[in-house]
């Protein structure tokens, strides 16, 4: 147990850094020289008139001639201090700092200051511990009670510093709560790093290489000092240690922030509100955290926020998320997450993105096994409704619904788009794949303009694929449909008394078949999903005909979308030009690395290119990174026409193949119009709806009127446009 000691006063001055660890050649000044910044004119000691003044005004020192100052000092700003160790003030005028109704001179009054960089005319008041810390221009402290940065301090990095034991190095203990997939934070660490270092923990020389990138990325050596950018407010707050703060940060009623990054800036200011704990992390730009949460080992993306008392543990949360009132624990998630209720709970979680987590849901909370190593793996888009209770080990395709029920057993749902229900009066697990497609085209069709819409980022490191059609939901499209023609065939086969032994081919050729024929042929049959879920009871597929073909329209839509979109941008490009150039054999795994989808041959030249030195830096793999971001429209391009080979069973889309997709896409798109209006206008049209308004005048100042929706006024300009363009190509073609 540590205890209060008595050591001698000069201890207390001067030995900041043990001797060993200052290289020869430097002092304990050396790092803190290569990060202040010099005021104008460089420094100067004080005069004596200065001096005087400083002592008439009720300071003291330690040692007046360790003090000094720039050109433009002000001693009369300065009052009631103490100044211990060596002191460096920048100019200070006789003006006014002001920030929202928060009004200070510029100055310094009531505060112990030891070893301290004091940028130009900052106003600095009842600080009563202000310790190795470099502030800059024009910063407002006002009433912390200790600010103060150690010779060993990491500012939140997953890095130990030199004579540290390895014991000491933190880590983030995401995806799993055994630790098993731990990673060291950073600071410019993104989702993607996160997963390619939490998930391939089988590649044992990747994880070392990555660890070491770390380690290299900072300096080891003891001595540096805390920083607040320029510009910043600080006020109101308890405990700042080891802290590195950017520019135009806003911190007010914080009550411990330790060992934390904060990044900021002039056009993506953070700010921190009341009662925030935040402990071993990285706060990225643009970010809120307020109202008494407690963030512990954690990243928190850029533009993102904490707010209403929410725990974030042991979790990563990508940008462009929102996180309030609730419970996250263990947990990797991809940006675009919202998860704003009360009483929600996640733990040990790969969430993909795209994500909203409502009221009530416990995700992980119980466990089927005699340890807690269990994990949830849900793609991009997974919503659970109110109140759901999901066991590990679960995975769930993109774009899943789960409807509000206690789910007791593990699942694997690979159906996209699917709504997941229990079925309590038959005691049965129903999946209606395509769910979206065919009963909220509102929501479908709004989920990439708002995605994109709400991304405010200035610096976007992670690259984010935000199109709800993109390859990996398509392949798990293309996946699904071979997977209900089996399940049909087996269905048909078992109502007609067939028991004979099929291979996967032959199914799969008898499911084709009926599923592309008459509707009620199908509709009779009871398809059931086998290994979907872990229990004796029936796992029922409904509505298979309707899904099947609502998958083919959505493939067919993304292979026109993206063909149009390269038409753009290729003036002298055709549709056959299209065929020509990317012929070639579908690449069938698609990797969602942090927001940014990766075909498998790129990550896996990536692990190897990391593991043998080629990529020797984080930097380096992040320049590779947007390397293949750049070609990524092309390779979604062709990703998506040889997926609509699949759809048309056709070894190359030529002239007719061509003809008869375009013809099918505007009925699409008109379908597409005609179902936004219509599943948005079930909130006006439902009698439960209406009933708590008075009348319609009512209703429509509640909601605003249907005709007046931005998003399907939106939907009904652009779709002419669309059907207009591919009717000139049939035209030209």
């Amino acid at each position: 147990m540590e205890r209060v000691t008595i050591i001698p006063a000069e201890n207390a001055f001067n030995s900041w850094i043990d001797p060993k660890y200052i290289p020869e050649g430097n002092d304990k000044y050396s790092l803190r020289n290569t990060q202040a910044k010099e005021p104008e004119g460089g420094w100067r000691h004080l005069t004596q008139n200065e001096m005087a003044t400083l002592i008439r005004n009720n300071n003291m020192a330690t040692d007046w001639n360790s003090i000094l100052v720039g050109n433009s000092f002000n001693p009369d700003v300065i009052r009631d201090n103490v100044f211990v160790g060596y002191i460096r003030m920048g100019n200070m005028s006789n003006d006014v700092l002001q920030y929202h109704d928060l009004r200070l001179p510029v100055g310094i009054s009531k505060s112990y200051i030891h070893s301290c960089d004091l940028g130009d005319n900052v106003a600095i008041h009842n600080v009563r511990y202000l310790s190795h810390y470099i502030i800059g221009d024009k910063c407002m402290l006002f009433n912390i009670d200790e600010m103060a940065c150690t010779d060993h301090s990491k500012f939140g990095n997953g890095i130990i510093k030199e004579g540290e034991p390895e014991s000491v190095r933190v880590y983030l203990e995401i995806m799993n709560e055994t630790g098993c997939r731990q990673v060291c934070p950073f600071d410019g660490m993104i989702a993607a790093d996160a997963y390619l270092w939490g998930k391939y923990i089988d590649d044992t020389p990747l994880q070392q290489r990555l660890k070491e990138l770390t380690q290299a990325r900072y300096d080891s050596r003891r001595g540096y000092y805390g920083t607040v950018g320029e510009r910043c407010v600080i006020k109101n707050s308890s405990i700042i240690k080891d802290v590195k703060i950017g520019d135009c940060c806003y911190i007010k009623g914080a009550s411990k922030i330790k060992n934390v990054t904060i990044n900021s800036s002039d056009k993506e200011p953070t700010q921190i509100g009341e009662n925030v704990i935040m402990v071993n992390g990285i706060v990225g730009f643009g970010c809120n955290i307020f109202y008494s949460t407690t963030s512990i080992r954690f990243i928190l993306g850029s533009n993102s926020k904490l707010k209403y008392g929410a725990r974030l543990i042991n979790s990563f949360l990508g940008d462009n998320s929102t996180i309030s009132c609730c419970e996250v624990l263990n947990n990797l998630i991809f940006p675009a997450h919202e998860q704003h209720h009360n009483n929600s709970f996640l733990i040990a979680s790969l969430i993909m993105g795209q994500s909203n987590i409502a009221a009530g849901a416990t995700l992980g909370s119980n466990h089927n096994s005699r340890t807690p190593d269990g994990e949830i793996v849900a793609g991009r888009g997974f919503w659970p409704g109110l109140c759901c209770s999901v066991k590990h080990s679960c995975k769930f395709a993109s774009f899943t619904l789960l409807a509000k029920a206690d789910y007791n057993y593990e699942m694997n749902i690979p159906l996209p788009f699917a709504l997941i229900s229990n079925n309590y009066q038959n005691d049965s697990l129903d999946i209606t794949p395509a769910f979206w497609w065919q009963y909220d085209m509102y929501a479908l069709q709004r989920n990439t303009w708002k995605f994109n819409n709400r991304d405010s980022r200035v610096r976007k490191l992670q690259n984010i694929e935000f199109d709800t059609f993109a390859p990996d939901s398509m392949e798990e499209v293309i996946a699904a449909m071979k997977l209900l023609e089996v399940q049909t065939a087996k269905a048909w086969l078992h109502k007609n008394g067939d028991f004979e032994e099929k291979s996967y081919q032959e199914l799969r050729s008898i499911g084709h078949k009926l599923l592309n024929g008459s509707q009620e042929d199908v509709d009779c049959l009871e398809v059931l999903g086998e290994g979907m879920e872990h229990s004796k009871r029936k796992v029922r597929i409904l509505k298979v005909w309707s899904a099947y073909h609502a998958y083919a329209d959505m493939i067919v839509n993304y292979a026109i979308t993206n063909a149009l979109a390269y038409l753009d941008r290729n003036p002298e490009a055709t549709l056959a030009s299209i065929t020509e150039k990317f012929e070639s054999e579908r690449r069938r795994v698609w990797i969602n690395f942090g927001g940014q989808l990766m075909c498998e041959q790129d990550v896996d030249q990536l692990r190897k290119d990391i593991t043998d030195g080629v990529l020797a830096s984080w930097d380096e793999i992040h320049n590779r990174y947007n390397e293949i971001w750049k070609r990524y429209p092309e390779d979604k391009l062709r990703h998506a026409y040889l997926s609509m080979r699949f759809v048309f069973q056709a070894e190359r889309i030529g002239h007719e193949e061509w003809q008869k997709a375009l013809k099918r896409e505007i009925e699409i798109l008109r379908f597409i119009e005609t179902q936004v209006t219509v599943s948005r206008a079930k909130d006006y049209t439902n009698p439960f709806r209406q009933a708590t308004f008075r009348n319609e005048d009512e209703m429509n100042a509640a909601y605003g009127p249907l005709e007046d929706n931005s998003f399907i006024k939106k939907v009904s300009k652009e779709t002419p446009e669309k059907i207009s363009k591919i009717e000139a190509l049939l035209a030209g073609n």
